[in-house]
């Protein structure tokens, strides 16, 4: 049996990385998929993939008209809507705060911010309505940056524990009708999380570090040897958003592939025995 039932679920920034991800596992999983994304290149390749399959349109998730024009198209095409996954993100370079010139602090804070967190909360506004009508879900991207240190730069880690903040409170707010949840991914392999401009690494994407790099660093960190692909993840979007979840809300499932459970006094060279 699938997950969905052609439920119609609009995916944040479905045009790469962990979103197509997502978007890929809904289609296959019986979804009416809605993307919507800036980039005009990735809505082409969308395009030649799909076809008329999925609705694409393009916009900026801090733009609340093209956010209205979106939820217009999707009333046009489909007349509900059934679940909103917000994935799009950008990332701050892990650049340590006090490497980061004080004149370019606050256009480094408004730029992720706006992106990692505003755009979540403008695309519930504008959607809520329709997720009520249909007892709908929202999941929301948060990431083990908010739980443990050095998964990022200060402004991302920051964004991704206000998504988990915003996760509570919009549950509470927009109970019964509504289940608002998160998932915190970890590493993922082909993550398209581009740098900030603020910092002239608008060109620069996770990707982009060597495949071989990656994969050593994750092995030291987790208990996994593997690194997760968007669809690895997908599943756990799937059942947040589809109607089977009757019982979850106001929650983020964090996925970190064991890395705050790895080895401590075990570790190699470490010294055991420590304690009564």
């Amino acid at each position: 049996m699938k997950m969905f039932d052609d439920d119609v679920i609009l995916v944040l920034g479905g045009g790469s990385g962990l979103g197509l991800g997502i978007a890929r596992h809904f289609v296959d999983e019986g979804a009416r998929v809605a993307v919507f994304e800036i980039s005009e290149d990735k809505l082409n390749a969308l395009k030649a993939e799909f076809g008329d399959a999925v609705l694409l349109f393009r916009g900026d998730v801090t733009n609340p008209q093209d956010l209205m024009d979106c939820r217009q198209a999707i009333v046009d095409r489909w007349g509900r809507l059934d679940a909103l996954v917000g994935s799009q993100g950008i990332f701050d370079g892990q650049v340590p705060l006090k490497d980061v010139g004080l004149d370019r602090v606050p256009s480094l804070f408004d730029e992720v911010f706006r992106v990692n967190v505003l755009g979540y909360i403008l695309a519930c506004k504008v959607f809520v309505e329709l997720l009520e009508a249909s007892n709908g879900s929202i999941v929301l991207t948060a990431s083990v940056a908010a739980y443990a240190a050095d998964g990022g730069g200060l402004m991302y880690t920051a964004t991704k524990g206000a998504v988990i903040s915003a996760v509570r409170q919009l549950a509470f707010e927009f109970a019964p009708r509504v289940r608002v949840n998160g998932v915190a991914p970890g590493a993922i392999a082909e993550s398209q999380l581009q740098g900030p401009k603020a910092l002239g690494l608008e060109g620069f994407k996770q990707s982009d570090i060597p495949q071989d790099a990656m994969l050593t660093t994750f092995r030291n960190l987790t208990l996994m040897r593997e690194l997760p692909t968007p669809r690895d993840y997908a599943p756990v979007y799937a059942f947040l958003a589809s109607h089977h979840n009757a019982v979850v809300t106001g929650q983020t499932v964090l996925l970190e592939q064991g890395a705050l459970n790895r080895a401590s006094l075990s570790a190699p060279g470490a010294t055991g025995g420590i304690g009564a």
